[in-house]
This record gives structure tokens, C-alpha cells and sequence, in this order.
């Protein structure tokens, strides 16, 4: 299985820091956030990943060609944002017409990828895509679930007032080649999937909810509490990180 790990945005909540750091780089316990991502998802046996692009891209490039997984990892620029669906779009060739995880690498998180894909394999039928849940202490800032009893996603309520419990869509999926041709319908380069593609889903999506930690690092006291309270599940190690962080910026140094 292939990743499209969702890196472009600005990060505009997180300013000062991001004026000069693209977002997934912002670091949580000395680590930026795009290097736990990547040996999450590639130690879980995930081939290849796509990283899109935009906010300042070569300090991400070099980052990226720094990376002692940087052969396994294709990146894509955008110089206008294209949304979250509008990416996918962009990159169907990408996929090669299989299923693929997709994740926001805006949020900090520990779940089982391996798992997650077998739940996904395992989802009953009919069921064109998986979501990653998680339980939030925020519900208003974030798109609350409502379940049936075989974790089936019946109701999808995105940043409203006075949610119907804390059950939160943790903006990781796996997608069946099905989903790209409902975002392709739209016939639009700009989409939203939140907004404009999970709707179309409901009584088809599979729930799973992850028991490890999960935290959208989006603003400065979130991103305080994600330095304070984050641990890494055993055997997941910096892999170097301090190294690597040094040469990219060695890398963007000659560039510039």
C-alpha cells in the first residue's frame, strides 16, 4: 500500500513559528513532526509516500533528501492549494488504482498503521473507505462521529456547537479507488474532502479508533500540550533524527 501524506499547509494559527517552519516540520519532544510520520508509516511496511508541498517546500525537500527513507518517498508541489481532495486528485496516477492511506500530517499520533490496514482489508462489505478516531477533549473544534453497532460511520458533524459526544475523526483514511472517482465527479480542481466527499459516504465508512495518542499540534497551547504529554510506543526510536535534521539544512544552505 501506497501514502499520501497531506504537508503543504501554512500552519497560519502556529504564527510566529511558522513564518519561517513549514508545519510539518514545527518539532514535538525535539522531532518534527513529518519525521514521526515517516517512520511511522514506512516501519508499518507502507511502500512508498507522497508529500505535497507549498509553504516554504525546499526547507521540506531538503528535510525529505535528508531522510534515510528518502527512496521511498516522492514529493509533489503545489503553488496553489488544491484542498485535501483536490490533491488526491491531482495525484491519481500516484495510486495506481489501489487503495491508499491518507493522512493530515498536521496531527501528532502513535496508531497502529498495520492494524489499521487489516481493519480495512477485514471492513464489511459495501464499504468504500476506513477512518482513524480518536477521543478528543475539544469536540467543538473538531468533526464528531456517530456509530452504529459494527463501527459503521452513520453521522459526520464538523466543527459545530454542542457535538453529540467526543468521538473525533482523526483525518487518517484508507480509500478505495471508488472515493477518487466520487472526488473526479465534481468535476472541480479545489476539494474538500470533510466537507465535500465524507458526506457522500455515510453508512459506507468503517470506524476504527486508535488507543494511542493523537493531537492536532495546530495551535500554540495544543502544540504546548503535545511537548508535555506525548510518548513514543516502545521500539519507535529517533532513528538519527539529529543527524539528519543537520544535513538537510546543510542541503538548504547551498542552495540558497
Amino acid at each position: 500500500m501506497r501514502a499520501l501524506l497531506l504537508a503543504a499547509g501554512i500552519g497560519s494559527r502556529l504564527r510566529p513559528l511558522t513564518d519561517r517552519l513549514p508545519k510539518c516540520l514545527v518539532q514535538v519532544r525535539g522531532r518534527p513532526l513529518l519525521d514521526y510520520w515517516l517512520d511511522l508509516v514506512l516501519q508499518a511496511g507502507i511502500e512508498r509516500v507522497l508529500i505535497n508541498t507549498h509553504w516554504l517546500a525546499p526547507q521540506v525537500r531538503a528535510f525529505v533528501e535528508a531522510s534515510p527513507w528518502a527512496a521511498r518517498i516522492d514529493l509533489v508541489h503545489e503553488d496553489s492549494l488544491l484542498g485535501t481532495g483536490g490533491t488526491v486528485l491531482a495525484n491519481r496516477d500516484w495510486f495506481q488504482n489501489q487503495p491508499f492511506l491518507l493522512a493530515h500530517a498536521d496531527n501528532l499520533t502513535d496508531f497502529d498503521v498495520a492494524s489499521f490496514v487489516k481493519a480495512h482489508e477485514n471492513r464489511p462489505n459495501g464499504h468504500a473507505l476506513t477512518m482513524l478516531a480518536f477521543r478528543t477533549d475539544d469536540p467543538g473544534s473538531c468533526g464528531i462521529l456517530e456509530l452504529d453497532q459494527h463501527h459503521t460511520v452513520l453521522a459526520f458533524h464538523e466543527k459545530v456547537q454542542n457535538p453529540p459526544g467526543n468521538l473525533a475523526n482523526g483525518a487518517v483514511y484508507i480509500f478505495e479507488p471508488e472515493v477518487v472517482e466520487g472526488i473526479a465527479s465534481l468535476k472541480k480542481p479545489i476539494v474538500d474532502l470533510s466537507t465535500e466527499i465524507i458526506p457522500k459516504y455515510l453508512g459506507r465508512i468503517l470506524c476504527v479508533e486508535t488507543d494511542g495518542y493523537h493531537r492536532d499540534i495546530g495551535n500554540p497551547e495544543s502544540l504546548r500540550r503535545a511537548n508535555s504529554e506525548f510518548k513514543q510506543r516502545a521500539g519507535s526510536g529517533k532513528n538519527g533524527f539529529q543527524e539528519r535534521l543537520i544535513r538537510a539544512f546543510d542541503l538548504l544552505a547551498v542552495r540558497e
